[in-house]
């Protein structure tokens, strides 16, 4: 499969686009001023333990709290302890009537903690973190107070697999675990040393920037999303790495010749005047991935759409005319669709709870099939995912894992009109509105004369014809009724004011 990287940097964020065969596959936004969170290590402290939910608040110096489950708390927990004895000597001690430091997973209110994020804040909730903290190298990851020697799974040859085992026992330092990532195959002992000490000078900071703060401070940052990006996912079976901007070409290249100088000739500098999106056919790729419904070669479609407890994800017929039979019909748009959902889950970086209504279908052994080309597509994944089979009703349930915002939500934000719904009040239903409202005002003896602030489209189903909305209103309830146009306002929304209109009635009358 031929895989490439496509890099496009402005001076407010950079995207870059995962290809496979051509085709957009996975799409990663930063903006200047939200950079990324995952990987970073925080020295923290407990805000809140709270039993019920098995689960404890960490003070990371952020507007929330980040959320620390107790089944991500660590069997070595008890050692970062050591950590802090220079900041508080009672820490991690087991005294009578106090909750215990570790393993037990209990802890203490107030007390120093190490958390690295694995999932960064979304909407009202704050960052999730681990206490096990892992720092990753290009070659290698390191793990503090572990023993662990791992190989990457991604590795499939075991006479590689048992050499890169080897060496990492050799090399691994007391205290510390490895695991070798899958760019380390191949590697000799001394590239592998090399991508180590650097992990374990990172380590040595951190220790220094606990000492010299208190809770809560920022001891590590992790690479900004590009960097990483470069770090893990630029490897050998990568065909080339695009980038349209001559600053960042010289420093991946700079990157890549210390560690990995073998894929040095597959980066490449963008020149041409055309957008860089534009001339490998991404931007329409990108527009389209914003769109709620996404049509299929057949002339099916899927709609897409997200909710605050999961993403529902609609298949339909749409303009297929097929000349067999039905459940035939319907087995080749669900397996088309399949294969498009897969994609769009990566595309638009969707995670948590998905569930997808698939058309539906009689025949036990076209389902089989369903089932089988979905996980097989869903393989392609990074992303950890589960997958349930498929209901009678014709729905899949699955969840994918979680580490940022889905891009809709990354690089979108509620409309002010509709409030984030998709849907506004009709025009009809605000009059009524309107007359509720002056029913109340003439209830409690309001004036007869008064202004009405609206917007010019809503102004106008207002006011249009000889007996007009607003004159039979006027008629009705005995009140001289201006109306004043202003762009500014929401197409759901009216405001009231005196006849002078100096003073703002709306709100007093409201219910």
């Amino acid at each position: 499969m031929k895989k490439d990287i496509i890099i496009n940097v402005s001076f407010v964020e950079t995207r870059i686009a995962i290809l496979e065969n051509n085709t957009l596959t996975e799409l990663y936004f930063e903006l200047v001023e939200n950079e990324r969170m995952v990987g970073d290590i925080y020295y923290g402290k407990v805000a809140k333990v709270v039993k019920g939910m098995q689960a404890a608040f960490i003070d990371i110096g952020q507007k929330q709290d980040a959320f620390l489950h107790f089944s991500d708390i660590g069997e070595n927990f008890s050692r970062f302890k050591e950590l802090f004895e220079n900041k508080n000597s009672k820490n991690g001690q087991n005294e009578q009537g106090r909750r215990r430091y570790a393993n037990d997973q209990y802890l203490k209110v107030g007390q120093p903690i190490l958390v690295q994020i694995t999932k960064e804040p979304m909407a009202n909730k704050g960052a999730r973190v681990t206490t096990n903290i892992s720092l990753p190298g290009r070659l290698v990851v390191l793990i503090p107070f572990d023993r662990m020697v791992g190989v990457s799974r991604k590795i499939y040859k075991r006479r590689e697999k048992y050499r890169l085992k080897q060496i990492g026992r050799k090399i691994r330092p007391d205290g510390f675990g490895l695991v070798m990532r899958t760019v380390s195959e191949g590697k000799e002992e001394k590239a592998l040393r090399s991508d180590l000490a650097s992990a374990l000078k990172v380590w040595t900071n951190i220790k220094k920037a606990i000492k010299k703060n208190n809770p809560p401070a920022l001891v590590y940052k992790d690479m900004g999303m590009l960097s990483s990006v470069v770090r893990d996912l630029f490897t050998p079976d990568i065909t080339k790495l695009v980038v349209d901007s001559k600053k960042l070409h010289s420093q991946i290249i700079n990157y890549l010749r210390e560690l990995s100088p073998q894929l040095v000739d597959r980066v490449e500098l963008y020149q041409k005047k055309e957008p860089i999106f534009d001339f490998f056919g991404i931007e329409s790729e990108v527009n389209k991935s914003l769109t709620r419904k996404v049509w299929l070669k057949s002339g099916g479609y899927i709609f897409v759409d997200h909710t605050e407890a999961l993403t529902a994800i609609d298949v339909n017929s749409g303009r297929f005319l097929g000349k067999k039979d039905h459940d035939a019909n319907s087995l080749r748009i669900n397996l088309e669709a399949a294969a498009e959902i897969a994609r769009q889950l990566r595309l638009r970086d969707i995670g948590g709870i998905i569930v997808i209504d698939f058309i539906d279908m009689v025949d036990e052994n076209n389902k089989k099939k369903l089932q089988q080309e979905f996980n097989k597509e869903l393989r392609k994944d990074r992303s950890q995912v589960n997958v349930t089979p498929l209901s009678v009703f014709g729905i899949i349930e699955m969840t994918r894992q979680r580490v940022r915002s889905a891009l809709l939500i990354s690089i979108s934000e509620s409309c002010p009109a509709c409030m984030g719904t998709g849907r506004i009040i009709n025009k009809s239903t605000m009059v009524a509105k309107f007359e509720r409202w002056l029913k109340r005002y003439r209830s409690k003896g309001g004036e007869r004369s008064l202004q009405i602030m609206l917007h010019p489209e809503l102004a106008k189903f207002f006011t249009e014809g000889y007996r007009s909305r607003l004159r039979r209103l006027s008629w009705k309830y005995w009140t001289r009724i201006k109306v004043m146009s202003n762009e500014n306002m929401s197409m759901d929304d009216f405001r009231v004011f005196d006849k002078m209109g100096e003073q703002d009635l709306t709100d007093k009358f409201m219910p």
